[in-house]
């Protein structure tokens, strides 16, 4: 993988509309979350890259997910640092740092700091704001 990054990727809302399932863009355009264990590769084991549903760049790679039993994709950490950027959100009553794409501003998740070593870092992800590329 490249070290050089990816320009910023801004669209309208009706070109996202256009580009993303109604999954997709409730999730990654309104902040949105799935049910747990509805999803998809919550319970996948399959090898290979995770990559932003909305710009299609590298955000997560399967020797990092984990099954952490909370019903969604975790990861315990990104594919390089600056593939995701970190947010403070306090909706909905609580303060939790959120995850989005540092390409597209797309939502992801949140983290949480109950994540298994070499971290301590759970990145609990939506599926559907996520495509999956196996591996060779």
């Amino acid at each position: 993988m490249s070290d050089l990054k990816s320009p910023k990727i801004t669209k309208s809302d009706a070109q996202w509309r256009e580009e993303l399932t109604a999954d997709q863009y409730r999730i990654l355009r309104e902040h949105g979350t799935e049910r747990p264990f509805t999803g998809p590769y919550w319970n996948s084991t399959e090898k290979g890259l995770y990559r932003c549903a909305a710009c299609d760049e590298p955000l997560f790679i399967s020797d990092t997910k984990f099954d952490a039993g909370c019903g969604w994709p975790s990861y315990f950490e990104p594919v390089k640092p600056d593939a995701v950027i970190e947010l403070r959100d306090t909706a909905h009553g609580m303060v939790r740092t959120e995850i989005r794409c540092a390409t597209c501003d797309g939502h992801l998740g949140h983290v949480f700091p109950d994540g298994p070593p070499p971290t301590g870092l759970r990145y609990c992800i939506n599926g559907h704001s996520m495509v999956f590329e196996p591996q060779d």
